[in-house]
């Protein structure tokens, strides 16, 4: 993206964790960034941090699994600025408990999962479609993770090919819709401006994962900015981490 200065950014779960730091990442190069998230403190208290560090970030209220809210988010985007260069769908959840086998874990940790890690993503994205269709440069990026690659999870010299992971069945098939929803999404608006990519931000240390990774969140926001900040020449419809394919 040729000039980010003059860009607006929706960051969906972004008051803490990778969210937070993949917003103030994007502010740092001058994006205008909305911090978006269900808790109006935290999201309020999150952009008043990005705006004590001299950075443009704003509050925005949207619950992913609240269709009210969304159609009231992007009104109220479309009434503040009237277009969306970025969307980074990040809000997601790991609802099941590690330890368990896969066909253990209750059907509503199920729901509750695809709730927000993909119908989530899905409703948000198309409820913005249009305000993105009004940008030079549209960018989608979908934070998906590791554990939605069937070819990772197949493999048994892989970190996924354990009992810890394969214990996090809904997660990672929601995971894995992610990708697909990605590709169908691309596929759609190719021969736009308009780029949609999923990326894998990393094993990261966040609440999420219980404190656990390999990475920090300064290093795990960096795939999901790459790739929100893509030129008019990088691809579409890619699943990447940190510049690298990563295996469907």
């Amino acid at each position: 993206m040729s000039d980010p200065s003059s860009s607006i950014a929706l960051v969906t779960g972004a008051n803490r964790g990778i969210g937070f730091e993949t917003a103030r990442q994007l502010a740092s190069t001058g994006v205008h960034v909305l911090i978006a998230g269900r808790d109006h403190a935290a999201i309020g208290e999150a952009a008043e941090k990005l705006c004590a560090d001299g950075l443009a970030a704003e509050p925005l209220v949207l619950d992913v699994t609240d269709p009210p809210t969304i159609r009231a988010a992007a009104a109220e985007v479309e009434r503040r600025h009237g277009r969306l260069d970025i969307l980074v769908n990040n809000a997601a959840v790991r609802v099941e408990e590690y330890g368990k086998q896969p066909s253990e874990q209750p059907m509503r940790q199920w729901r509750e999962t695809f709730d927000t890690n993909l119908f989530g993503v899905v409703e948000v994205t198309t409820a913005f479609l249009p305000l993105i269709g009004r940008s030079a440069a549209g960018r989608i990026v979908n934070v998906s993770s590791l554990l939605g690659s069937l070819t990772t999870h197949s493999d048994p010299d892989s970190y996924a090919y354990t009992p810890m992971f394969k214990s996090l069945p809904a997660y990672s098939a929601s995971k894995s819709a992610v990708n697909s929803w990605t590709v169908h999404l691309a596929y759609e608006l190719r021969g736009t401006p308009i780029k949609v990519n999923a990326v894998h931000p990393g094993y990261t240390r966040t609440a999420m994962n219980d404190g656990a990774g390999d990475l920090d969140v300064t290093d795990g926001a960096r795939t999901s900015v790459a790739m929100a900040l893509l030129d008019a020449d990088g691809p579409t419809g890619t699943y990447t981490h940190d510049g690298r394919t990563v295996p469907w």
